[in-house]
C-alpha cells in the first residue's frame, strides 16, 4: 500500500509540473511571453485548487480508493494528450482537465491513509506519501527540462506521460481496498437519510469554524502569498537561466529545480527549529531569509544565482511546514478537514495566481522588479503573523489566569498571604503571556501547543510539492 500511494504521488506531481521547465520552449513555438506561456502550469494548479475540496467531499461518498484511481489514471490519459494539442489554447484546456483529475490524490490520499491504517504505521505511510510527491515534482522537472532540448516541448512532456504511466500501473495494481463509501453503506437504508442532512451540516459548521480564527486566517494568507511568490520565481527561473547574460542550455537550466531536495530536509527540521524558537519567529525568519534568498539572484554570476535559489528554495519549504503544522494545530476539533482543505485551497491559488502574475511582471519588467513583486508579498505575509500574534496576546484577558487553590488567608497574615497571592498570580500571567507570545499560540498554555507540532521526521511542506 505504502509504494502504491508513492507511486501514485510521483505521477501526479510529475505530471503537474511537468511544463515548468519547458516555459521558454512553449513560449518560442505560440509567440508568448512569459506570462502568456506561465499560464500551462497556472491553469492545472488552479483547476486542482478549484477542484481538491469537492473531490474530497465525493470521496465521503464513493470511497477513496475509486477517486485515487480514477485520479491518476486520467491524469495520464490527459498527460498522453498534452503533446497532441493542435493548438495553445487546446493545451491549455487539457491542462486544465488534468488539474482536476490531479485534485483527486492530493485531496484525498492522507484520508485513506489513515483509514486504512490507523494510527499504527501512519506516519511512515504518509512520510512515503510525501517523498512520492516531492521524487514526483523534482523527476517530472528535471525528465522535460533534459528531453526538451534533443526531442522538443513535446516529446519532453510525452517522456513524463511515461513515467506517470508506469507509477498508475503500479498503483492500479498494489493499492488495497478502503473503507466503501457512504453511498454504498446507504443506497440500500433510506433510514439514514438523515444522518446525510446532519453530515452537511457539520461540514458547514466546520467550514465557518475554519475562517473564524484570525490565526487560521494568516496561514491560509502564507500559502497563499509564500507559493505564489515561489512558484512566481521558478515560472521565470527559466526565462531568467536560458536567456542574457547566463545563456544556458534547457537541459542545464533544468538542474535548479534539484534545489528541491534542499527543501525536502528544511521542512523535514522545521519541527525543530520551531521547538527551539516558536512558531512565529520560525515562520516570520523564513519568509524573510526566503526574500533573502531571491535578492541573491539579481546577481549576474551563475553561482550567486545558484546560491539564491538554493536558499529561498529551503526558506520556502521551511516556513510552508511550519504554517501548515501552526494551521493543524490550531484547528478547532470539528473543522480539522475544512482547515485543511482551505490551506490546500489557499497553496495552489497562490501558485496559479502568483505564478501568472509574476511570470507576467518579469515579462514586461524583468527579473529585478519580479524579486521586488515576491518581495513585497512575503514581506507582507511575515508582518500579518507578527501582527496576528501580538494581536491576540493583548487580547488575552486577565481573568483567564487559573486562580489559585489556597483557601483565603485570615488573620494577621491576611495582607501578607494576599501580597503574595498577587505576586504569585502576576509572575504566572507574566510568564505565561510571555510563553504564548514565545510560541506564536492563542492560548495562555503554551505547553499544549506541541502535542500537536510537527511530528520529528515528517515533511510536511512537500506534501505539496
Amino acid at each position: 500500500m505504502t509504494i502504491a500511494v508513492a507511486a501514485a504521488g510521483i505521477s501526479s506531481f510529475a505530471l503537474l509540473y511537468a511544463p515548468q521547465p519547458v516555459l521558454p520552449q512553449l513560449a518560442e513555438q505560440y509567440h508568448l511571453d512569459p506570462g502568456g506561456a506561465s499560464l500551462a502550469v497556472s491553469v492545472a494548479t488552479g483547476a486542482l485548487a478549484i477542484a481538491v475540496l469537492p473531490i474530497a467531499a465525493l470521496s465521503e461518498v464513493v470511497g477513496r480508493r475509486p477517486v485515487i484511481l480514477a485520479s491518476v489514471v486520467a491524469s495520464v490519459v490527459f498527460g498522453f494528450l498534452l503533446p497532441l494539442a493542435p493548438s495553445y489554447p487546446a493545451l491549455l484546456v487539457l491542462r486544465a482537465l488534468q488539474g482536476v483529475a490531479i485534485a483527486g490524490f492530493p485531496g484525498v490520499a492522507a484520508a485513506y491513509l489513515a483509514e486504512r491504517l490507523g494510527k499504527a504505521g501512519l506516519a511512515a505511510a504518509v512520510g512515503a506519501m510525501i517523498a512520492g510527491n516531492t521524487v514526483g515534482g523534482m523527476v517530472g522537472r528535471l525528465a522535460a527540462g533534459f528531453t526538451a532540448g534533443p526531442f522538443g516541448y513535446q516529446g519532453a512532456l510525452l517522456v513524463v506521460a511515461v513515467v506517470g504511466l508506469v507509477c498508475t500501473v503500479v498503483t492500479v495494481l498494489a493499492l488495497p481496498p478502503g473503507e466503501q463509501g457512504t453511498f454504498a453503506t446507504t443506497f440500500a437504508d433510506r433510514r439514514r437519510s438523515e444522518r446525510f442532512r446532519a453530515h452537511g451540516k457539520a461540514v458547514l459548521a466546520g467550514l465557518g469554524a475554519a475562517v473564524r480564527k484570525p490565526v487560521l486566517l494568516v496561514q491560509y494568507a502564507v500559502a497563499l502569498l509564500a507559493m505564489g511568490s515561489f512558484v512566481a520565481l521558478y515560472n521565470a527561473a527559466g526565462f531568467r537561466l536560458t536567456g542574457e547574460p547566463l545563456n544556458l542550455s534547457p537541459a542545464i537550466a533544468s538542474l535548479v529545480f534539484l534545489a528541491y531536495a534542499i527543501g525536502s530536509v528544511s521542512s523535514a527540521t522545521a519541527g525543530k527549529l520551531v521547538a527551539r524558537f516558536g512558531r512565529r519567529r520560525s515562520l516570520a525568519g523564513a519568509l524573510l531569509l526566503t526574500i533573502a534568498g531571491a535578492a541573491l539572484t539579481l546577481s549576474d554570476s551563475l553561482p550567486m544565482v545558484v546560491a539564491g535559489f538554493v536558499v529561498l528554495t529551503g526558506a520556502f519549504f521551511a516556513a510552508h511546514a511550519v504554517a501548515n503544522g501552526w494551521a493543524a494545530a490550531e484547528a478547532p476539533e470539528n473543522a480539522r478537514g475544512q482547515v485543511g482543505g482551505l490551506y490546500t485551497l489557499s497553496y495552489y491559488l497562490g501558485s496559479s495566481v502568483g505564478g501568472a502574475v509574476g511570470a507576467t511582471v518579469y515579462g514586461h519588467a524583468g527579473w529585478t522588479w519580479l524579486i521586488v513583486l515576491t518581495a513585497a508579498w512575503l514581506a507582507l505575509a511575515a508582518v500579518a503573523v507578527v501582527a496576528v500574534v501580538r494581536e491576540v496576546v493583548a487580547k488575552v484577558p486577565c481573568y483567564a489566569i487559573a486562580a489559585t487553590s489556597s483557601p483565603p488567608p485570615t488573620g494577621n497574615s491576611a495582607g501578607t498571604s494576599r501580597s503574595s497571592s498577587l505576586k504569585a498570580r502576576a509572575t504566572s500571567r507574566s510568564a505565561r503571556v510571555s510563553g504564548s507570545r514565545r510560541e506564536g499560540s492563542v492560548t495562555l498554555v503554551p505547553e499544549t501547543l506541541w502535542n500537536a507540532s510537527i511530528p520529528p521526521g515528517r515533511s510536511s511542506a512537500t506534501a505539496f510539492s
